[in-house]
């Protein structure tokens, strides 16, 4: 790596193409928020030559961040694919957002690519965050490689950011992750600032000069080889220890040189294994007819090191009915098997699918099954439709460069599978299969809306079913209880970008109203009622008597209804009715409107008139008689309890179980579960964690996850139930 040279393949106006899958290359860039991961990919794609000018499009469009919404916000918020070209490689560079509200983006890329790339500023160091993707990667074994970016800051030290990014992802072994060139600075600028001008090969022992714009290779001189002469033993080391030979540490340290050449081809297999993970410097060129400083030699990286598709194990596959399949090949020539890693919507072509292809070849105009089962709980219905593949491209910036196929290892976009969802299976009708979902995170932050006009209620329904099989993270829930319609969320900047998608994409303008939690009421103590509905205007009147008992039950009881008359005070054709009456009126809510729970209803006595009792009448007596026993006593009212399982750095403990306490929680207990990591278990009122999945985030400093489960109703206090009392009353 550094030895090889990789001129440009791609130009613009012609789409990158792949003929067989050890050619191609998938690659997710994974960093937070303002690391350079966009900067980074357009920089890759003018070094490649599949840009004419500062990686934009010739509308001046961006590659990466061409949505209105990213324009707007100064950051991505969608997986974007930029497809390039280098050495002979078609390499798919997947952009991820690093802002945690879009995290299901960046899963989605995680599922698409064989290999990441950590992007790590070295203004700003690594984000716990960043962190926590770097152990599922190591997981399930993906490998990684380290860039850092924005040398070009003032503050910026590669070999300090080197050390941090040592000791954050190197775990119990550091020399894991070593840097594969060390940055070359050049003289002071008149603010002292010496800008970072060229890099120096550790195993080449070649300079790389990038000071004229374009990338010029030299020897370094007498000043600059004494500079790395520890750093290029100790990856020398590193590298050993990895090989599979296991007589080249002893000839190493018995004083013979090592081949390059072999030093080079270890590595590549220690890279692509996922056991060593390099460290390299990337920084944007100034000016767009530049060369960006350690493109080219990131290129090599990617096109040597990292796995082809043919090297990378595929997700299991099932039956739609989950009966098993032998594991899938990657082999053009196999069964189809397709998967949605993203969902689109363009105004002039309609949904577009970006699958990855595990198996099989994908041609336009094809009839593919569409599979879509296991996300129920998000609002996607179990579905198997046959569909017809409408035309297939590869995207560039915001336009599509259609190609004739894509095949076993690629990615393409898929037009007009208008039942396809982001998650779906795509493959062949005589033999329809079924790739189970990746892990989705679980969206937690509710917000309630509303039709802002009528014209915007006739839309929003079918608005919001697009959204949802666009975005697998937003879940849509028609709340039975309080009768709102609440999306949930992964954080605030997701709530803005689906609002925003709903006004500008749909036409469908909805306001944001405040959420309900779905509260009970129940009898805090034995009462009795009387019912007595009796009306007489001329002609056939209302005649209903019934006199009942209520006394509370345990929690999760129900209402049950006693029929305890005796003598036929009440006839035994009107008893259902006055059943069905006192249900009514307990699903009405007896004091502040909310359903009443948890009650044994006995009916003990009553009257009726041969000519005007009905059915009617004693519904009404039975609703009168249930009101005037809640009128007698206390009524409690009970809000729903969620057990809370809150995993954070053991550092941020003490501050959660703070948080949690002034939320009016119980913690259940803690648990170590892992190497400084703890799991905190508590019970806390729903009403109080309506925000914690913005509070958490802050709390610990982006560290932290939870999760959720309804558990029970329990007796909300007396002075929070008197203070909603009082507003109900305002209100009314």
């Amino acid at each position: 790596m550094g030895e090889k040279t990789g001129p440009p393949a791609a130009a613009a106006g012609r789409a990158a193409t792949a003929d067989h899958p050890g050619s191609i290359r998938n690659v997710v860039l994974v960093g937070h928020s303002g690391a350079g991961k966009t900067t980074l990919v357009e920089a890759l794609a003018l070094a490649t030559g599949a840009v004419g000018r500062a990686g934009r499009v010739e509308d001046g469009g961006m590659l990466s961040d061409y949505d209105e919404i990213e324009h707007r916000q100064h950051r991505s918020i969608q997986l974007s694919l930029v497809p390039v070209e280098w050495g002979g490689c078609k390499i798919n560079l997947l952009d991820t957002p690093g802002y945690a509200d879009f995290v299901g983006e960046l899963r989605a890329g995680l599922r698409a690519a064989d290999a990441a790339l950590f992007v790590v500023s070295a203004a700003d160091g690594v984000a716990a965050a960043t962190r926590l993707v770097w152990e599922e990667c190591a997981a399930v074994g993906m490998p990684r490689a380290i860039v850092i970016t924005h040398l070009e800051a003032a503050r910026a030290d590669f070999d300090e950011m080197t050390e941090i990014c040592r000791a954050a992802f190197g775990g119990d072994d550091p020399d894991a992750v070593l840097p594969l060139y060390l940055p070359l600075h050049g003289p002071a600028g008149s603010d002292g600032h010496r800008p970072v001008t060229g890099l120096i090969g550790l195993l080449s022992e070649q300079v790389y000069d990038y000071a004229s714009g374009r990338r010029t290779t030299r020897p370094p001189d007498g000043a600059e080889l004494p500079l790395v002469a520890a750093a290029r033993n100790r990856l020398i080391e590193g590298i050993i220890a990895e090989s599979e030979d296991e007589t080249l540490m002893d000839r190493y340290l018995g004083g013979e040189q090592i081949d390059v050449k072999t030093l080079v081809a270890d590595l590549e297999k220690a890279v692509a294994r996922g056991t060593f993970h390099p460290v390299l410097a990337a920084a944007p060129a100034a000016d767009g007819s530049r060369q960006g400083l350690g493109t080219s030699e990131l290129l090599e990286l990617v096109t040597g090191g990292f796995p082809t598709p043919l090297e990378r194990a595929a997700p299991a596959v099932t039956t739609p009915s989950g009966a098993p399949r032998p594991a899938l090949a990657c082999d053009p020539a196999g069964p189809l098997a397709a998967e949605v890693v993203a969902t689109s919507s363009d105004p002039y072509v309609g949904r577009i699918s970006l699958v990855r292809l595990f198996s099989g070849t994908l041609r336009p105009d094809e009839t593919v099954h569409v599979c879509g089962h296991g996300l129920k709980d998000r609002g996607h219905e179990d579905h198997d439709v046959d569909e017809r593949v409408g035309a297939l491209s590869v995207p560039f910036g915001k336009h599509q460069q259609t190609v004739g196929q894509a095949i076993a290892g690629d990615l393409a976009c898929v037009a007009k599978l208008s039942r396809a969802e982001t998650g779906d299976t795509l493959s062949a009708p005589e033999d329809p299969l079924l790739i189970a979902a990746w892990a989705m995170p679980d969206p937690l932050l509710p917000v309630a809306i509303e039709a802002h006009g009528k014209a915007d209620e006739d839309k929003l329904s079918h608005a919001l079913a697009r959204l949802v099989a666009e975005d697998p993270t937003l879940r849509l829930e028609q709340n039975q209880d309080t009768h709102q319609v609440v999306l949930w969320c992964l954080g605030e900047a997701h709530v803005d970008v689906v609002l925003e998608r709903l006004r500008a994409r749909y036409g469908v303008r909805v306001d944001a109203v405040p959420h309900r939690v779905a509260l009970r009421e129940t009898f805090g103590a034995a009462a009795s009622g009387r019912g007595r509905h009796v009306k007489q205007s001329g002609g056939h009147g209302q005649y209903a008597i019934c006199a009942i008992e209520v006394e509370p039950l345990p929690a999760g009881s129900g209402i049950e209804f006693v029929d305890r008359v005796v003598g036929g005070a009440v006839p035994r054709s009107f008893i259902p009715s006055v059943e069905k009456g006192v249900r009514a009126q307990a699903e009405r809510g007896v004091a502040a409107g909310y359903p009443l729970v948890d009650v044994r209803v006995t009916l003990v006595d009553g009257k009726a008139h041969s000519v005007d009792s009905s059915d009617a009448a004693f519904q009404t007596a039975g609703a009168l008689a249930l009101r005037e026993a809640a009128a007698e006593c206390r009524i409690d009212l009970l809000e729903p309890v969620c057990e809370v399982r809150v995993s954070v750095p053991d550092e941020h403990v003490g501050v959660v179980l703070s948080d949690l306490s002034g939320r009016r929680g119980r913690v259940v207990g803690t648990e170590q579960t892992g190497t400084g990591t703890t799991s905190v278990r508590a019970e806390v009122p729903e009403a109080e964690i309506s925000r914690y999945a913005v509070d958490l985030r802050s709390l610990a400093h982006g560290a932290g996850r939870f999760s959720r489960r309804y558990a029970r109703h329990e007796p909300m206090p007396s002075h929070l139930a008197e203070q909603l009392h009082k507003m109900t009353n305002s209100q009314a």
